[in-house]
């Protein structure tokens, strides 16, 4: 999917391609949509599809133009951000108690970002490295009510509201920036927005029968995508700092997500202590 968008990027504003890969994700779902109307759009969460819907738009815009003008590697590691807000947002938002190993492997998360964002590349990409961090923070929001949603909602109707809603959003951007499309664009969004479908699609069905905590690790092998494509479509070869910085967030998360699976097997056996994480 971000190669498709970093290809199409050359030519289009990222309102525009946002715009036509939501209406193109909807056509896509149309007949599940109408098979299973009107259930397909009764949900028992609006306002949690409200709060998705607009942390959805800016993970995407800020996510979006971050593939655009970054290295393929560097705003795929950048992503990985996202266990740690996580984390953090936990604490706020579901009142969750920390300790000092979910503390200090955050801290080394973003020690990890930094080693990536800080070297010297001119300010117009620290710029984008920051928009990519944002996309994370509000991906990772997004993530916690996804987790809610599932649990309400059928699949279906979660994948509709968003591509309705954000394609409605972004609409009005989309026809001010809008640029003629040729046949090869039109190809490249028709396969954007297949591939996106699919990915939707697979990650909610992931998260309502899969635990959390086995299905992330599979989510780093992305950075393996993306090293490869880097090299080989785009002729880009991934600094040193972001090996280093990638290898750092990769560990923090990893030893995030053990210590989560430590402490759930400790609830579910009655052991775990009341303050611990």
């Amino acid at each position: 999917m971000s190669t498709i968008i970093k290809l199409l990027g050359d030519r289009l504003h990222v309102t525009q391609i946002l715009m036509l890969r939501q209406f193109f994700m909807l056509v896509i779902s149309a007949p599940v949509i109408i098979r299973g109307f009107p259930g397909s759009l009764k949900t028992q969460a609006p306002l949690l599809h409200l709060g998705r819907i607009l942390l959805a738009s800016s993970a995407m815009y800020f996510g979006f133009t971050a593939v655009i003008h970054l290295p393929l590697a560097e705003s795929t590691v950048i992503g990985f951000a996202r266990t740690f807000f996580i984390t953090i947002f936990a604490v706020f938002f579901l009142k969750e108690v920390i300790g000092i190993h979910r503390i200090s492997a955050t801290i080394l998360g973003f020690i990890g970002v930094m080693v990536i964002v800080q070297p010297g590349t001119g300010a117009e990409m620290s710029v984008y490295s920051f928009m990519a961090i944002l996309a994370s923070a509000c991906a990772a929001l997004v993530g916690i009510i996804l987790r809610k949603v599932t649990q309400v909602d059928q699949p279906i109707t979660i994948l509709t509201f968003q591509a309705t809603f954000v394609g409605l959003i972004m609409a009005p951007f989309g026809i001010y920036n809008w640029v003629s499309i040729d046949l090869n664009d039109a190809i490249l969004l028709l396969c954007l927005a297949g591939v996106s479908w699919g990915a939707q699609m697979s990650n909610i069905q992931a998260l309502k029968f899969g635990e959390a905590s086995a299905i992330a690790p599979f989510d780093y092998i992305r950075l393996v995508y993306a090293a490869i494509i880097s090299v080989v479509i785009f002729g880009v070869w991934p600094l040193w700092t972001t090996y280093l910085g990638g290898a750092i967030i990769v560990a923090a998360s990893l030893y995030t997500l053990h210590r989560e699976t430590v402490l759930g097997k400790k609830v579910a056996t009655g052991t775990a202590p009341s303050k611990t994480h």
